[in-house]
């Protein structure tokens, strides 16, 4: 993704959006490619060496907070390594030894530095090659996952979109009504990166889901404004949606991004969808057979209605007996988002559900309050024991 200082935006009264580059633009397909081919000549090279060569490129053009853009994309999909003949700070420890005080003139600087190499049993060259190594800067270009320029290209529209995020104050999609798989699938993604949501309405009328924003949350921001840009490119991949989001300006006002599933504009990668993975879930599930005794856990695609709102559990509880506990893992949270489902579910009676949150991923300095039974709270790892005991208190009232 890109760094804020890289993110470029455009705003018309209400109406707001990220900056892209025109795929058909020529000379925007020459930079990039020319971006790309810097790259593949450095690899074995230093990152000072690329980075100096991807400067003075860049300086050549007027358009040089694009190119530092696309160069920051091209850097994430490379992979750079520290090359030394041996650990470094081992380099290091030896030669100061050798050394014995920091002074040192040519005679004796080359003198200690070939008694070292020799009981290390390597060059003074690579002595010295390696002796700063792990620095970040010297540290050398192994490989380079090399893109199209359409590639490069379509991934910098992406990610000027996905920067516009990081200022989300709240976003709102409206779900057509459609067969169950597509919207279930968009739901899933949601809960995958732990997004803070309500869902309403039902499968007949079409869903509307509001996600809190990072600008919202007072705790955690950055981290969960990464995560509502990384959702992004899942959304771009559903069908029957229509998005408006509400940003918070660098001037400190307000203004609407607006999107739907028909536009063309924005291409998801599709490494990044192929990968999608809830980790607190898939955590959970592999703890449960060890941990737990009474309760079977089952994933679930069921939706319930609450009231005016959309209860999507993550698994199902089963105990011997045939008594169901529906179990939600939650995400990031705040104790007021919180609050106001579960009296929600209080006001509708319903009883049978268990949420499951880390503590960790709360999003906010609030004290949440005197957790019901059916909230089991953990610091960082959720428990499965724990969460089988709510489970049977919540089945016997």
């Amino acid at each position: 993704m890109l760094t804020a200082e890289l993110a470029m935006s455009w705003r018309r009264g209400d109406r707001t959006g990220p900056r892209r580059i025109n795929p058909d633009d020529a000379e925007k397909v020459k930079e990039a490619a020319d971006l790309i081919a810097i790259f593949r000549a450095h690899v074995g090279k230093t990152r000072a060496e690329l980075e100096a060569s991807v400067e003075e490129y860049a300086g050549t053009t007027t358009d040089y907070k694009t190119l530092r853009g696309l160069a920051k994309l091209l850097t994430d999909r490379c992979q750079f390594e520290t090359v030394a003949v041996t650990d470094p700070s081992a380099l290091r420890r030896a030669l100061f030894l050798r050394a014995r005080h920091p002074r040192l003139d040519a005679m004796e600087r080359r003198h200690a530095l070939e008694e070292t190499a020799a009981i290390l049993g390597c060059s003074t060259d690579d002595l010295l090659e390696g002796l700063y190594a792990d620095l970040e800067q010297r540290q050398k270009l192994r490989d380079f996952d090399e893109p199209t320029p359409r590639e490069l290209i379509d991934r910098y529209n992406l990610a000027q979109a996905q920067a516009l995020l990081y200022r989300c104050v709240e976003m709102k999609l409206e779900i057509e009504p459609q067969e169950p798989t597509p919207y279930r699938e968009l739901f899933n993604a949601i809960k995958a990166y732990r997004l803070i949501h309500r869902i309403s309405g039902d499968a007949r009328r079409g869903y509307v889901v509001t996600l809190d924003g990072p600008v919202s949350l007072f705790h955690r921001s950055q981290k969960y404004g990464i995560q509502m840009a990384a959702f992004l490119p899942a959304l771009l991949a559903c069908r029957g949606w229509r998005m408006r989001a509400e940003i918070e300006t660098k001037a400190g006002e307000r203004a609407f991004y607006e999107l739907d599933a028909s536009q063309h504009q924005l291409r998801p990668p599709q490494a990044e969808l192929s990968t999608l993975n809830d980790e607190l879930t898939a955590k959970l599930a592999s703890d449960w057979e060890r941990k737990a005794r009474t309760w079977r856990l089952v994933p679930t695609t069921e939706l319930i209605q609450v009231g005016e709102t959309i209860f999507a559990p993550d698994f199902l509880l089963l105990d011997s007996s045939g008594q169901r506990v529906y179990l939600e893992v939650l995400g990031f949270w705040t104790p007021r988002a919180l609050r106001a489902r579960l009296d929600e579910y209080q006001r509708c009676g319903f009883r049978r559900f268990v949420i499951a949150l880390s503590e960790e991923l709360r999003g906010s300095r609030d004290q949440p309050p005197t957790f019901p039974p059916n909230v089991v709270s953990c610091k960082t790892t959720l428990d499965a024991r724990r969460i089988e005991e709510a489970a049977t208190v919540v089945a016997g009232t």
